[in-house]
């Protein structure tokens, strides 16, 4: 190499030098992961990004959790909720539907005086309620799984949003899913809770087009 620079001119080894930076600043880039913006720069953020974000889910408990967390996080900021989710899965017996269920009026007061979650009576209550609907899904359908999907076909309904901006709060498919859990007895499942569960839940892949995610989940 050195004797190759040594037969360029000095003009020549600058023009070299720059050619080389600019490859290897595009190499770098190229590595780089490009997320949703929302992700931000939180460990925790971005972590639920990479893996957990989008990622369809068919396991019954799992879905439960995440339908129960989204409840939970009306009125909040979902990084709330996300940071103090070990708290609840302690608290609510690893969202564990049939034990929920049996959740007495002292387990409420218990709930109400523990300090890692939120406090919310009626959120708290609704999680109990949440419970029993759900123990009813699973025996009239097989599973909630089976229930839930139908709303999508089965199938994770694929989005191409180049932007945030254009992403929906809630859609006809999250309305028409608000419409039958409410029917079903469910409470905290407003549409746009719906549309931020099918989220999760990947029964959509809203991540936008220009994020490393996209084509992965």
């Amino acid at each position: 190499m050195t004797v190759f620079l040594g037969s360029l001119s000095h003009a020549k080894v600058h023009l070299f030098i720059a050619i080389c930076l600019a490859i290897n600043f595009r190499w770098e880039v190229g590595l780089m992961k490009v997320r949703c913006k929302w992700a931000g720069t939180d460990p925790i953020y971005i972590k639920y990004h990479d893996i957990e974000w989008g990622v369809p889910l068919h396991d019954d408990c799992k879905l439960f959790e995440f339908l129960m967390l989204d409840g939970f996080q009306a009125g909040l900021s979902w990084i709330t909720i996300l940071k103090k989710r070990p708290n609840y899965r302690k608290a609510f017996d690893h969202f564990d539907p049939e034990k929920i269920a049996a959740y007495n009026l002292l387990r409420v007061k218990a709930l109400m005086s523990d300090k890692g979650i939120v406090r919310n009576k009626l959120k708290i209550e609704a999680a109990v309620n949440n419970a029993n609907a759900f123990l009813v899904v699973q025996k009239e359908f097989g599973s909630f799984n089976d229930y839930i999907w139908r709303f999508t076909g089965g199938k994770t309904i694929k989005n191409a949003w180049k932007t945030m901006a254009e992403i929906p709060a809630q859609t006809n498919v999250s309305t028409a899913m608000s419409k039958d859990l409410k029917k079903r007895g469910f409470k905290f499942v407003g549409p746009t809770i719906c549309y931020a569960f099918m989220q999760a839940a990947g029964m959509v892949n809203d991540h936008v087009v220009g994020c490393f995610r996209y084509r992965q989940v």
